[in-house]
């Protein structure tokens, strides 16, 4: 099983990748997050083997990402 976890802003996208990833015998969605900071909450507790990430959000940029 793939555990993916999704952090986007907006709800309707992370809705729509949510029933995507639902449909697939072989994968489960593990956490959302709708900024960086929650985002990293999830990757630090639910250990996701794939997070599918907005670079632009609140908490969080690619240019400012935690070290």
């Amino acid at each position: 099983m793939i555990r993916v976890a999704l952090a986007d802003d907006q709800h309707l996208f992370r809705a729509t990748l949510r029933v995507l990833i639902d449909s697939e015998a072989d994968m489960e969605v593990v956490g959302e997050a709708a900024d960086g900071h929650a985002a990293i909450e999830i990757a630090r507790d639910a250990h996701p083997d794939v997070m599918l990430m907005d670079i632009r959000m609140r908490g969080w940029t690619v240019s400012r990402r935690p070290a």
